[in-house]
């Protein structure tokens, strides 16, 4: 095979260098990217697992050249909250980031099989959890995890071995509930159908008994065991006064089963355990896929663990070195991070210049090169060569971290539609057993035989399952879905109201703009030093977390500037020898006309003066005008609204096609636009990223927030655009809509369901099993119905799953 004919890693996929590494691999020439990859391709050749190339989906992870070190893995005192002991060793469940189809585990697993020191090993592609079971007198972790990493798949804990264990417990419980429901669904249809068959009632009563008595030794482990989880929620329910689906799911089952018992016991001419089982799998079977549709949203936990190592390597004050657990570090510690390592807490970076990848925080596998003094962030990865950092920020108050408790906050509420659809539950539960009553009565009258059965078919067949999961299934799903896309839900209903706004207003700098301003002319006045300009306005930009600090970062010997403060709309002030500076608009800084230039000006008494001038450049991003033209496309109207000058905010609309445009806004400015928009009807979405943004984002009907922007923004908006793609947004705004337009569908097949099998079943029309079957197939069409989100959105974007932790963390302080 020749190299150049396919220019993609033959390992991981990766695009090939300019001088690929060729190597001779069962008589067949290939490409990789590194020798790491060349090196994973002859082993697994050498090791006759040849096949894993034939039988996979997807690459595999990029092998590289760093040289990871797990020999901290082997400290007991480092892994004892993930580790438990095992017959003949230990067990630990790790997660790993590569592993992306059925091969991948396949060739893991054969590949750690072959060492005597492993017990078990059991790879999870759909989980992404790898499970070692190993004897550690005869082999060391640190070499189990060498070997995984040698094939591109990189490890990391998982969130503690008594989450782990609780995780794969209930998951376990589930799937045995399912087990036992299916197999007792079966067993009693088989013995239901011989007595359905007997049409003629010619069995002879003790056969019929013997089968009821059969039925009901299958049954009972069904009811009580697979069905708890409804008995236990109707419990629930009851203790706190509420009506809602458990209760009727509960108590249809018990009664269809209790008169079953009864009937079977005095020898009645009916039983109807067929129905109390088949309720019970079918809801059993759509409240796992309800589970499923939540756990697309819920895996974003999975991946800041991920994102979080175990163990960090602390420098002492005399030079030692010495591994400890990331637990404990502590604000202004120095920690070396070898290369292939992750960064275990916020720091600034000393010494040498290195470069960190921050895929698992913004999306992009290109490494940033970071220069002395660059902030970087935890859960980063140091490429190249070992960094030296100062930490600034540990545990809670790490960026990952505060990513983690807006992704719980995000999934603990309940967008309002969802909360009426609940209390419709409610109020429907309770008129329903109400009007059971009344049919039973009726049918009393009419024909006592077949009261209770027909009454039975009536609470079962119209049980609101379908109604109230119509909304939260979908909302479960698109949250996941924009998760994996780069895009943060941080309010319950953000959602609902993007589905609905007519106009988009977006900021420029760092919005619209690529957010790296350049520095062009230096003017200075009035005899000013121009050199001596750049370094007062490089010490008030420092850390200042302003829009326009990278314009002054290569200053590198500037003083020290206090009591820095910035002014929205403004600019920026601050103390530098003892004189109080300017930075900003010429109307802050000179007291002058704005003319599109930073200004830099000192306070001399009430007068304000200014002495240098800067000329200030920024592009747009790549795909804003893409981004700008898709928003167009779905019939929104946009508007920019800017605090930079009118010929800068004028050139920028004109060329990415934005009509309406408002430059010198301040923020009070930019938030009576709103509200006026507001006032004509119409709802608005307010795109920004800078720290004069935070009231227009409170203050419009949905806020976007990208996440390379200030704290106070995202705090104020109601997503955060992590993927540093503005695609994002039309995108956002498309799932919204197709999320809408899903709930409206579950709501209309939910109510039309009820409708029509109401009277049905009032009627007698329907007997009780097939009300099992009718109604666990409208609760299964719901959450399917939902499920289609998933993959209209894999169609609008491949976004990597590891996305889905994305920014919104790596910016948010």
């Amino acid at each position: 095979m020749n190299a150049n004919a396919n220019r993609a890693c033959h390992h991981c996929g990766e695009p090939l260098p300019s001088q690929p590494v060729i190597a001779t691999l069962d008589g067949q020439s290939h490409p990789f990217c590194c020798a790491g990859c060349s090196g994973a391709a002859q082993w697994i050749s050498d090791a006759g697992l040849g096949n894993y190339y034939e039988l996979r989906t997807a690459p595999a992870g990029q092998v590289g050249e760093d040289v990871v070190d797990f020999s901290s893995w082997d400290r007991d005192d480092l892994l004892q909250d993930h580790v438990h002991a095992v017959a003949g060793g230990r067990e630990i469940t790790v997660l790993s980031d590569g592993m992306h189809c059925a091969a991948c585990a396949w060739l893991i697993d054969r590949a750690l099989r072959r060492d005597p020191g492993v017990i078990e090993i059991s790879a999870n592609a759909v989980t992404g959890r790898i499970r070692i079971a190993w004897d550690p007198t005869r082999i060391a972790l640190s070499k189990l995890l060498q070997q995984i990493a040698a094939l591109g798949y990189r490890t990391y804990l998982s969130g503690g071995q008594a989450l782990e264990q609780a995780r794969r417990s209930e998951r376990n419980r589930w799937l045995l509930r399912m087990g036992i429901a299916g197999l007792g669904m079966m067993q009693a249809m088989m013995f239901a159908g011989s007595l359905y068959l007997d049409t003629h009632h010619e069995m002879p009563v003790a056969t019929r008994d013997f089968f009821r008595w059969l039925t009901l030794m299958v049954s009972s482990p069904v009811v009580f065991y697979s069905g708890w989880p409804f008995i236990s929620g109707m419990l629930r329910e009851l203790r706190a006064r509420r009506l809602g689906m458990d209760t009727l799911i509960a108590s249809a089952t018990l009664m269809a089963y209790g008169a079953s018992v009864i009937e079977t016991i005095r020898g009645g001419p009916h039983v109807w355990f067929d129905a109390a089982v088949m309720f019970v799998f079918f809801l059993l079977a759509a409240r796992m896929l309800e589970q499923r549709a939540r756990n697309v949203a819920s895996a974003q936990v999975d991946a800041l663990a991920r994102a979080r190592p175990v163990i960090a390597v602390r420098e002492a004050t005399d030079g030692t070195r010495e591994a400890v657990p990331v637990a404990a570090l502590r604000v202004d510690d120095i920690v070396r991070v070898a290369a292939g390592d992750v960064v275990p807490a916020d720091s600034i970076l000393l010494d040498t210049d290195a470069s960190f990848e921050e895929a698992l925080l913004t999306g992009e596998a290109t490494p940033v090169r970071k220069h002395a003094g660059a902030n970087v962030f935890a859960g980063t990865v140091c490429r190249e060569h070992p960094a030296r950092l100062h930490v600034r920020s540990v545990g809670a108050d790490t960026r990952l971290s505060q990513l983690a408790r807006m992704v719980e906050q995000a999934q603990a509420h309940r967008p309002p539609l969802a909360r009426l659809a609940d209390r419709i539950a409610g109020w429907f539960v309770l008129a329903l057993l109400l009007a059971a009553v009344v049919i039973w009565l009726a049918w009393r009258v009419h024909d006592p035989s077949r009261a209770f059965e027909v009454t039975l078919a009536l609470l079962v067949i119209s049980c609101p399952c379908a109604l109230s999961l119509s909304i939260p299934a979908a909302l479960a799903v698109a949250h996941g879905t924009l998760a994996r896309a780069g895009v943060l839900p941080l309010r319950a209903d953000a959602l609902e109201t993007l589905a609905g706004v007519t106009d988009v207003v977006f900021d420029k700098t760092g919005t619209l703009s690529d957010g790296r301003p350049r520095r062009g002319s230096v003017e200075a006045f009035d005899g000013f030093d121009s050199a001596h300009a750049l370094r007062i306005a490089a010490a008030l930009e420092r850390d200042s977390g302003h829009p326009l600090q990278h314009v002054f970062a290569d200053i590198g010997d500037a003083p020290h500037a206090s009591n820095v403060q910035a002014v929205p709309g403004a600019g920026i002030q601050g103390d530098v020898d003892g004189v109080n500076w300017r930075l900003g608009h010429a109307h802050y800084a000179c007291a002058g006309d704005d003319d599109g230039h930073l200004w830099l000006g000192y306070v001399d008494g009430n007068r304000v003066r200014g002495v240098a001038r800067f000329g200030v450049q920024e592009s747009a991003r790549p795909e804003a005008a893409a981004a700008i033209a898709a928003l167009r496309a779905q019939g929104l109207r946009l508007h920019l609204s800017s605090g930079d000058a009118h010929a800068a905010v004028m050139r920028f609309g004109e060329a990415l096609g934005v009509d309406d445009v408002h430059a010198r806004q301040t923020p009070e400015q930019k938030l009576a636009f709103v509200r006026g928009l507001q006032a004509q009807g119409r709802r608005v979405a307010m795109v920004g990223d800078g720290l004069n943004d935070a009231p227009v984002l409170a203050g419009a009907d949905v806020s976007l927030a990208l996440a390379d922007g200030a704290a106070l923004a995202q705090r104020a908006a109601d997503l955060v655009v992590s993927h540093p793609s503005l695609m994002r947004i039309p995108e956002s705004v498309a799932l919204a809509r197709r999320t809408r337009t899903i709930i409206k569908q579950n709501l209309a097949w939910a109510v039309g369901y009820n409708l029509l099998a109401l009277p049905l079943a009032a009627a007698g029309m329907v007997t009780p099993w097939l009300a099992a079957l009718g109604m666990a197939l409208s609760s299964l069409i719901v959450t399917v119905n939902a499920l289609r989100l998933t993959q209209s959105q894999q169609t609008a974007t491949q976004a990597s799953p590891t996305m889905l932790t994305t920014a919104a963390i790596a910016r948010t302080s």
